[in-house]
């Protein structure tokens, strides 16, 4: 990649050489953590449709699992989610609350990457004045705004009702109408979102984390507050549909934002390749299910 090569593999390559194994495991911990916390969120709100005879609990788990693993080869989380909502759907799940369950579990993770960004920034108020991270902020405080009001809003869903009517296909207008009213079921359950929004903060904090335990893996010595302030902004940009998995987007990201901290450039793109390479780590148990029965037919998924 062309950020590695600017800064300088051989520096790369001797900051990755030297990590230490112990805060390597710490890392490793808190990502089956992190995947822990991200099923569960998902888990609330599927239940908010589905009761448990219908959909057992471990079957919804494989889907998640293996979904995380196949999203490893398809762009930022789009293709994940679309696998997720596909295998949602192979347990007798509708269409329409398998999609809307996916997107609101997209909706509160990047408000709840909004959230700790915004606390972030508290430690890095310089950043507060540059506009490419004032652009990104406003951006996806746009996007959560518009999808809030979508499910909150008893207009804002009429109106979505009445374009949708343009559609020309009877059925896909049907999908389209179902998907609006599932996603508007969310809005009387304000204990399952607030339960997932917490579950969602409480993942970008572990994710800051996992940076922190590989950022003193290769003995850098900077405070949390540092990792605070920068790790969200990272992710927001992994979530650009762009790259495979985040690669390159994140190795910019680290370097630029790192640098604030007096970071060598190579040593930052290890960081930012010890973190991905993190979540792949992440992914295999999904890798484990999907090779052992993760397609499995719906009778058996739901039996």
């Amino acid at each position: 990649m062309f950020i590695v090569w600017r800064s300088d593999p051989s520096a790369v390559v001797a900051a990755t050489r030297g990590a230490r194994l112990s805060w390597l495991a710490v890392a490793v911990a808190l990502v089956l953590v992190d995947r822990s916390l991200m099923a569960y969120r998902w888990l609330v709100l599927v239940r908010v449709f589905d009761s448990p005879a219908r959909l057992p609990l471990l079957s919804i788990l494989r889907v998640f699992f293996v979904s995380t693993f196949v999203g490893t080869f398809l762009p930022a989380s789009v293709g994940s989610d679309a696998i997720r909502a596909y295998g949602l759907t192979r347990l007798r799940a509708s269409g329409a609350t398998s999609v809307a369950s996916v997107l609101m579990d997209r909706l509160l993770g990047v408000l709840s990457l909004l959230v700790v960004t915004v606390a972030g920034l508290c430690f890095a108020r310089d950043l507060v004045r540059n506009a490419a991270v004032v652009g990104a902020l406003g951006m996806a405080a746009a996007v959560c705004g518009v999808a809030l009001s979508a499910v909150y809003s008893e207009r804002v869903a009429r109106f979505a009702g009445r374009v949708l009517t343009i559609i020309p296909s009877d059925a896909a207008g049907r999908v389209a109408r179902n998907l609006v009213g599932a996603v508007r079921a969310y809005a009387t359950r304000h204990g399952a979102l607030a339960n997932a929004l917490g579950g969602s903060i409480a993942v970008q904090l572990v994710r800051v984390a996992q940076a922190y335990a590989l950022g003193l893996s290769l003995g850098l010595s900077l405070p949390f507050t540092v990792y605070l302030a920068f790790v969200p902004l990272i992710l927001l940009v992994m979530l650009l549909p762009i790259s495979i998995y985040g690669l390159g987007t994140s190795q910019l990201a680290f370097a630029a934002l790192f640098a604030r901290a007096g970071v060598p450039a190579g040593e930052a793109v290890a960081l930012s390749l010890l973190f991905v390479g993190l979540g792949i780590v992440g992914n295999l148990p999904g890798a484990m299910l999907y090779v052992t029965g993760g397609r499995q037919r719906p009778t058996e998924a739901v039996g």
